[in-house]
C-alpha cells in the first residue's frame, strides 16, 4: 500500500522533505521501532480519541502510553478511546489500525505529546503496517505547531 495519498498530498503541499522506507509488517508501534532500529521516542503514533461526539488524533511516542485523564486536561474536556471500527472509518486510504499522525488531511483535530518536540528525527506509519515516513524533527515540529501540546503520556 505505501504512504496514504491524503498524507502524501498534505506533506507535498507543505513542502516537507521526507523519505519513505519499508519494513516487515508489525503488530505494534513498539515492535515497528524495534525491527526498524529506531528509538521508540522518535516513532510517533496516532491514537483516535472521541470527545463530545467528535474525533481527534492524539500523537505520542511509541515508547509511551496515553494517559486519558491528562489528554482530557490538555483538550479541556474528557476523552475516551475510539473503537477500531470508528477509527477505520475516519481514514479510508489507510489500513485498519494504521492511524496517521497527520490529522489535518482528514479534517480532524489533533493534540501532540510534548515528548515528541525537539527530536532530531521523527518517524511514523505511512498508512499501512509496513511503511515508515521519516522527516527531520524540525519539519515535524513545524507541522504540529498549530495544535495543542501537553504531557499526554505516562
Amino acid at each position: 500500500m505505501g504512504i496514504a495519498m491524503s498524507m502524501r498530498e498534505y506533506l507535498d503541499e507543505h513542502d516537507v522533505h521526507y523519505d519513505v522506507t519499508e519494513h516487515d509488517r508489525t503488530p505494534t508501534s513498539a515492535r515497528t521501532a524495534q525491527v526498524s532500529h529506531i528509538p521508540g521516542r522518535e516513532l510517533a503514533k496516532g491514537v483516535v480519541l472521541k470527545k463530545n461526539g467528535d474525533y481527534m488524533v492524539a500523537v505520542l511516542p511509541a515508547n509511551r502510553l496515553l494517559d486519558l485523564v491528562e489528554a482530557g486536561s490538555v483538550v479541556g474536556e474528557s476523552v475516551r478511546l475510539a473503537s477500531e471500527d470508528e477509527a477505520a472509518a475516519l481514514f479510508p486510504d489507510c489500513a485498519t489500525g494504521a492511524i496517521p499522525v497527520m490529522a489535518e488531511p482528514y479534517r480532524l483535530a489533533c493534540v501532540v505529546d510534548d515528548h515528541l518536540s525537539n527530536r532530531p528525527d521523527i518517524y511514523f506509519e505511512g498508512g499501512d503496517h509496513g511503511t515508515l515516513v521519516h522527516m527531520a524533527g524540525e519539519e515535524f515540529d513545524r507541522l504540529m505547531a498549530q495544535f495543542p501540546h501537553g504531557n499526554l503520556t505516562l
